[in-house]
């Protein structure tokens, strides 16, 4: 069984309504081309335009109930195709950088604010998420357990980790940043430590400090039935503009799951406390001066 996902590596348009009606475009595209659900890069409500002034933040924000937001719960109900649709949302005292998924009836399954915001650059402006959750997507052919991670969460161990944990098998990235070879080996790294998929949907080249190459990782590096490892690399999108599908065999994937030794069998959290422990200083030191 497949889930065919569209990557919507798009440019964004200079304010709020255009970016509505690009990316209601490009989803009707992604269902033309078979998609079961269609995700957007970062924060496309504004194009990841982030003011240094927070009254100026504020003000390009939007409510998750807006006319934005909404069109988009309507256009997955109209089309049968889910939707992560990703918003600078309207939060008190500072705004949210979160995604919002719907389901193919235009549901809301799933609504993720980025925790690990990159609070030592533009984000500084921004409030961090508190939680990961986990949702069933129901795609008509069956049932994925999906989960989010946003940009600079797949910097830290911990995000794909406890997704994978609350039963995660697809986590579905939105991203705005040069995605080179270190940024793909952590998502690589990510796919194959927890036995899930991860598809990321960045901005194009053209974008200011961005540069396409979303992906998806399917999460198997290996098939009993075949000699040799495989490349978990499934999909990957070139620098340009596009609207690009990529296909998750989700069978494989479970078998894989189902067979190996990743994932949760073998860990020992009881070893662990560190890394929950909120006393630890900064063991490297230093200060960080940004490049």
């Amino acid at each position: 069984m497949d889930i065919k996902i569209a990557l919507l590596q798009l440019i964004p348009g200079k304010d709020l309504s255009e970016n509505l009606s690009a990316g209601l475009a490009a989803c009707r595209e992604a269902k033309e081309k078979g998609a079961d659900i269609a995700l957007f890069p970062e924060m496309w409500s504004d194009g990841y335009f982030l003011p240094e002034d927070e009254n100026e933040v504020r003000k390009l924000a939007t409510e998750t109930d807006s006319g934005f937001v909404n069109s988009f719960r309507d256009l997955a109900k109209e089309l049968q195709m889910a939707i992560g649709i990703t918003l600078l949302e309207s939060h008190d005292p500072k705004p949210l950088n979160s995604v919002i998924f719907f389901d193919r009836t235009g549901k809301e399954i799933l609504h993720y604010s980025k925790v690990h915001t990159c609070a030592f650059s533009d984000e500084a402006v921004l409030t961090p998420g508190e939680e990961f959750y986990t949702a069933d997507l129901d795609f008509g052919r069956g049932t994925v357990k999906i989960g989010s991670m946003i940009c600079f969460d797949r910097e830290f161990p911990e995000s794909a980790r406890i997704l994978m944990l609350k039963g995660a098998e697809l986590i579905l990235a939105p991203n705005a940043c040069p995605m080179e070879i270190n940024r793909l080996a952590a998502l690589r790294t990510r796919a194959y430590e927890n036995m899930v998929a991860i598809a990321t949907c960045n901005y194009p080249k053209g974008q200011p400090d961005c540069n396409g190459h979303s992906t998806l990782f399917d999460g198997v590096p290996w098939c009993r039935d075949e000699e040799g490892v495989r490349d978990m690399c499934a999909f990957e999108a070139p620098e340009e503009p596009g609207v690009y599908i990529a296909t998750l065999d989700l069978d494989k994937l479970r078998t894989h799951r189902s067979e190996d030794i990743m994932g949760d069998k073998f860990r020992h959290p009881e070893r662990y406390g560190i890394l929950s422990d909120l006393e630890v200083k900064d063991i490297i030191g230093g200060e960080f001066v940004p490049w």
